[in-house]
C-alpha cells in the first residue's frame, strides 16, 4: 500500500531536467520528503525488510514462505532496492537513503549463504551484485537513481527552491559508513567464495563451472565500481588465483 503512494509521490519528489532539454543525465530535485512521505517510507521499507527475513527463515518450507529459492529472494531485495533509491538525496531525507542501502546490503551478503549454489541462479546474482554496485556509487556520489537508465545522475536544484539563509544540503556518506561498507563487501565476498566451493558441479571443478558458464568474470569484478568510488580498489574483493589456489 505504501508502494502506490510513494510512487506517485515521486513523481513531485524528481523529474527529469528540462534546462537545456538535451537529456543530458541531470535530475531536478523538487524537494526531500515530507514529515508524511517519510513515515509512509520508513514503515513500508521496515515492513518490507521484516516480511522478507521472516519468509527467508522459512526458505526451508516451500508451502510456509515466498522465497523458497535464491531467484525469488533476489526478486524481493530487487523491489526493496527501487524502493530505497527513491529517497531523495536531499537532507534531511538524504540520511535514511544511506542507512536503509547499508542494512540491505548485510542482509543480502548474509543471506545468500542461506540458499544452497545453484549454477542456474548465479546469473540473476551477479546481475542483483551489479545493480547494487551501481546503487552504491550513485549515493556515494550523492546522485539520483534514474530506474530508466539503472545508474545515478547529477542533481539539480531549481532556483525557485533556494531561500536565503536556508541552504539545500545533501549529507555525504561519511567515513564509519563507508569503513562499514567496505567491511560488508569484504567478508560479505570472502563468505560468497566459500558458497560457490559448494556449487553441486558432479566430477567438475567450481572455477572451471563458472569459467565454462561466463560467470567467472563477473564474480572477479564484484563491486569493482563502489570501491573505486571510494579509493579502495587495492584488489579484487574475490581473488581469482586465490580461489584456483584452495581446490
Amino acid at each position: 500500500m505504501f508502494v502506490n503512494v510513494m510512487q506517485q509521490d515521486s513523481e513531485l519528489l524528481t523529474a527529469p531536467s528540462s534546462d537545456n532539454g538535451t537529456g543530458n543525465g541531470t535530475y531536478r530535485i523538487l524537494g526531500s520528503l515530507s514529515k508524511a512521505q517519510e513515515r509512509k517510507a520508513v514503515e513500508f521499507i521496515e515492513y518490507s525488510f521484516l516480511d522478507i527475513e521472516s519468509s527467508f527463515k522459512k526458505r526451508s518450507e516451500p508451502s510456509l514462505t515466498k522465497l523458497p529459492t535464491l531467484t525469488t529472494y533476489l526478486e524481493a531485495m530487487q523491489h526493496l532496492l527501487a524502493f530505497v533509491l527513491q529517497i531523495p538525496p536531499v537532507d534531511p531525507s538524504t540520511p535514511l537513503r544511506t542507512a536503509f542501502l547499508l542494512r540491505l546490503t548485510s542482509d543480502v551478503m548474509n543471506s545468500v549463504l542461506g540458499y544452497p549454489p545453484d549454477i542456474d541462479d548465479l546469473q540473476k546474482l551477479l546481475d542483483f551484485f551489479d545493480d547494487l554496485d551501481q546503487a552504491w556509487v550513485t549515493v556515494l556520489k550523492s546522485q539520483v537513481w534514474d530506474p530508466s537508465s539503472g545508474a545515478g545522475v547529477d542533481l539539480v536544484i531549481p532556483v525557485e527552491m533556494i531561500e536565503p539563509n536556508k541552504p539545500i544540503r545533501s549529507t555525504p556518506v561519511n567515513q564509519t559508513e563507508r569503513t562499514r561498507l567496505r567491511s560488508l563487501l569484504v567478508t560479505g565476498t570472502a563468505g560468497l567464495e566459500e558458497w560457490l566451493s559448494g556449487l553441486g558441479t558432479i566430477g567438475e571443478d567450481y572455477q572451471l563451472a563458472l569459467e565454462r558458464a561466463g560467470l567467472m568474470q563477473g564474480f572477479d569484478d564484484l563491486f569493482t565500481a563502489t570501491l573505486a568510488e571510494m579509493g579502495s580498489l587495492s584488489e579484487p574483493l574475490i581473488d581469482p588465483a586465490g580461489m584456483r589456489g584452495t581446490c
